[in-house]
């Protein structure tokens, strides 16, 4: 099964996804966010993924604020169109993965074109590991 994470931006979105196996966590591509949902379900749809994992951007003492709002928001309109959304919080991924690319040494126009679409691999990557922890430590009585 694919899955596929967002990274949602106020100006773009980054779009990841897992190989076949759902194991294995890509970049896909980097959308506007004006009908970034219409561009998600296609890309979902031609991949065969179902579930959406939808960065949460949480303010650094673990509230919601208007980013959050908006990337729900996201998360709402993917879920009008079939697919099933799941949110998990995505502090720092930009960051992140702005180190990954600078360490690496993407240019700074390249940097720029991608950044987002590795921040939702790097959201992504952080899901596929709670999960495969869950299942590798399943909650006593179960």
């Amino acid at each position: 099964m694919r899955i596929l994470a967002i990274d949602p931006g106020d100006v773009r979105v980054g779009i990841a996804a897992t190989d076949s196996g759902g194991m294995i966590a890509t970049p896909l591509e980097v959308t506007e966010r004006k009908g970034a949902a219409d561009t998600i379900a296609a890309r979902a749809q031609e991949l065969g993924a179902t579930l959406c994992v939808v960065g949460l951007p949480l303010n650094m003492n673990g509230t919601e604020g208007p980013a959050a709002e908006k990337a729900r928001e996201l998360g709402e309109e993917l879920a009008e169109r079939g697919l099933e959304v799941e949110y998990l919080d995505e502090r720092m991924t930009t960051m992140a993965a702005e180190r990954s690319l600078i360490e690496t040494g993407h240019s700074r126009r390249r940097r720029r074109e991608i950044t987002d679409a590795v921040a939702a691999t790097i959201l992504l990557e952080a899901y596929l590991e709670r999960r495969r922890h869950q299942t590798d430590h399943p909650p006593s009585g179960a």
